[in-house]
Order: structure tokens, then C-alpha cells, then sequence
């Protein structure tokens, strides 16, 4: 499986041609559920699985124990897609994804913690891979809340994100495909300002500086939010992404 070691209180091992690299608590559901097939086959199959939309479905199931989690199929997107599919070159970017997702946690960057990835050979030099995240219970993307008509809901989620940013800018972690379906909004008890999570951290390097780092997914996010204006009619407003921008770089006050 070479010789890349999984964090701390991960398992790693094979089912048939799987190969599984897991937190342990789950190993025993993985052994199970690929012995019928991939990992992804087992969450579409799965009568309680909830179907999420994104670059491809994903499946939120159930496991034992009261876990809620997320299983994708790892697909490449942007122009080459429909000719890369979902075949990547070994080992995938799944390794990649929770290393990231480990090291963004422990600077206090909130992300779904990945729980498990398998891979899969397929031509030569090339495999699938699925990954599987503990599910974000009761929460919808920023993308949903921009299309929203109430503007006090608009505010609350727009506010979340900037509190998103400042934490990614405090990490030093720039997100090169920080969309608006890459923020994950989880409301608050209280009908308060939502818990922002960032999504798909694959594509998250460290190490440009944090003002660079700031304006770097500002820029990114403020693009994906203007073209849902465009495609989409979202209801926020150009004032709205000036307010969040002013908001993030006014945080940028040394440290």
C-alpha cells in the first residue's frame, strides 16, 4: 500500500483489491461494507441514505454507534473532467485530503474530519478513490443561504464566513477552489450566526502569508459568489460582498 504512514488512531488495510486506511472506530463497518463492492456502492445502497448534490452525488448514511457520515466518489472537475472522470494518479489525493483535514483541525480550522478513504486500482498507474467524512447534521451550503430573501439570514451566514476566512487566514491556509458550495453553514441553537465549515481541503496549501493568503480566498470566494449571482439570481448583494470583504481585512491587524 507504500510506504505513506496514516496519522495517529488511523487503520489501514485491504479488502480484496480496497485498500482502507480508517479511523479505527469504523474498521470493523469497512470490512463489511466492501465485501459487497466499493465503499460508495455501499452508502448508495444503504436504505436510510440521504442524497447531497455537489460534482457528483454523495450519500449521507447512518453507521452504528449514532455516526452520521458522508461517502463520495472522488472525481476531478474544471475543463479535463470529462476526460479524467474519476481516475487519478496513485495514490489519489485522498491521503492528501486527510492530511490537511488533520493539520487544518489541529489549527482550529473547522472541517469535517475525514474518517476514512479507500482507493481502488484501475488502469495501470491510476485509481478511484472514495472518502468518507463525519456528516455536518442539519447544515446547507453558502450557496443555498445567497439565494435566500431574507437579508437578516444573508447577514448571519455572510458573517459566519468571514469568521471562516480570518480562521483559514490565521492558519496561513490558502483554498484554491474556495467556492460558495465549499462553505458548509451549520445553524446555531439559538437562531444565531452558523458554524462555517470549509469543505474539499485537497486543494488547501500553507505558507503564503497571511495578508496574501486573505486576499487570495477572498478573491476566489467573491468570484464563486458573483457568478451564482449571474447563473442563479442569488438575492446577496454587491454591497453585502463589500461589507464581508471589509469586514475580513479588517482582521488583518498584526499579531
Amino acid at each position: 500500500m507504500g510506504d505513506r504512514e496514516p496519522p495517529n488512531g488511523y487503520a489501514r488495510f485491504v479488502v480484496g483489491k480496497a485498500r482502507v486506511v480508517c479511523v479505527e472506530s469504523v474498521a470493523k463497518v469497512l470490512r463489511d461494507a466492501l465485501t459487497g463492492g466499493t465503499l460508495y456502492d455501499f452508502a448508495g445502497r444503504h436504505p436510510q441514505a440521504r442524497t447531497l448534490v455537489g460534482r457528483g452525488a454523495s450519500y449521507a448514511i447512518p453507521l452504528p454507534e449514532n455516526e452520521r457520515v458522508v461517502v463520495r466518489h472522488n472525481r476531478h472537475g474544471g475543463l479535463l473532467a470529462s476526460l479524467t472522470g474519476d481516475l487519478f494518479l496513485a495514490p489519489t489525493r485522498a491521503p492528501l485530503e486527510l492530511d490537511i483535514s488533520e493539520k487544518l483541525r489541529s489549527l482550529s480550522v473547522p472541517t469535517p474530519r475525514v474518517l476514512a478513504y479507500v482507493t481502488y486500482p484501475a488502469t495501470p498507474g491510476f485509481e478511484r478513490a472514495d472518502v468518507m467524512t463525519r456528516e455536518v447534521v442539519n447544515a446547507q451550503d453558502l450557496s443555498a443561504a445567497l439565494m435566500s430573501g431574507d437579508s437578516a439570514e444573508r447577514d448571519r451566514a455572510l458573517i459566519a464566513t468571514a469568521s471562516l476566512l480570518k480562521e483559514l487566514a490565521d492558519a496561513d491556509a490558502r483554498h484554491h477552489d474556495l467556492n460558495i458550495k465549499n462553505v458548509l453553514l451549520q445553524p446555531s441553537a439559538d437562531g444565531g450566526v452558523p458554524q462555517a465549515f470549509v469543505l474539499d481541503v485537497d486543494r488547501v496549501t500553507f505558507g503564503l502569508g497571511r495578508s496574501a493568503t486573505t486576499e487570495a480566498n477572498l478573491a476566489r470566494l467573491l468570484r464563486s459568489a458573483r457568478k451564482w449571482q449571474s447563473l442563479h439570481n442569488a438575492r446577496v448583494t454587491e454591497s453585502e460582498l463589500d461589507s464581508l470583504r471589509s469586514v475580513v481585512r479588517s482582521a488583518l491587524t498584526p499579531r
